[in-house]
């Protein structure tokens, strides 16, 4: 498919325990097309936050190949996966990880600083963004001044300020209440039609049934659900 943003083939996780071998993943195959959107569900412990690693480059594969917006990961160094991830993909962990030194618009802006973009230009971006979020009033607060919803709410303002081709959100509402997920889940459609594609690990029902489709992670193999 000309417009496929991520896709996965034949990817394989193994680790070792002393002598024995575990399979985390057991070749997965995953296509995204620009501004699709796909759940992945499955019990804790299947492997969903070692595939995000993987397609987000943050760990290599056992086997396999990931490939992103047209480039292979195993043929990069870890300086071009640095710059790939800063340009073409956010992320949203479970736990927000924002820099405890930094208030919300300097953490929001830090991807669009590191990628180059003037000071004023990527604070104006970040407001923006947040005021998306519904942060707009909390601009110079740091972390330890805001909430867990409202650390949460900046860390997905900072996945997605510099409109990535592919976002991958691990449990991204799970600190939120249930109208600041809703809210969020808004902003994940509006970036759609930005061509953005979204890989959603979640437990949670209703968000599963917003995206387009719902996979589940079990026994190391993706399928859909039934």
């Amino acid at each position: 498919m000309s417009d496929t943003v991520l896709r996965c083939s034949g990817l394989e996780k193994i680790y070792l325990d002393g002598s024995l071998e575990v399979a985390v993943l057991r070749g997965v195959e995953l296509h995204l097309a620009a501004g699709e959107k796909v759940a992945i569900v499955g019990a804790s412990g299947s492997g969903k936050s070692t595939l995000l690693n993987l397609l987000g480059g943050l760990d290599a594969p056992t086997s396999g190949s990931v490939v992103l917006a047209g480039e292979n990961l195993a043929g990069m160094d870890e300086k071009a996966l640095c710059e790939l991830r800063n340009r073409r993909l956010g992320f949203v962990y479970q736990f927000h990880h924002l820099l405890p030194e930094f208030d919300a618009r300097e953490n929001v802006a830090m991807p669009l600083v590191i990628r180059g973009v003037a000071r004023r230009e990527a604070n104006a971006t970040a407001d923006t963004m947040l005021e998306r979020v519904g942060m707009g009033h909390r601009l110079g607060h740091r972390p330890s001044q805001l909430s867990g919803g409202e650390r949460q709410r900046v860390a997905i303002a900072r996945a997605l300020v510099g409109r990535p081709d592919c976002v991958l959100m691990d449990e991204p509402t799970g600190n939120l209440d249930p109208a600041s997920a809703a809210q969020v889940l808004e902003l994940i459609d509006e970036l759609r039609a930005d061509r953005a594609c979204f890989v959603v690990v979640t437990h949670d029902p209703a968000i599963a049934a917003r995206m387009d489709r719902t996979l589940v992670l079990e026994d190391g193999r993706l399928r859909a659900q039934s």
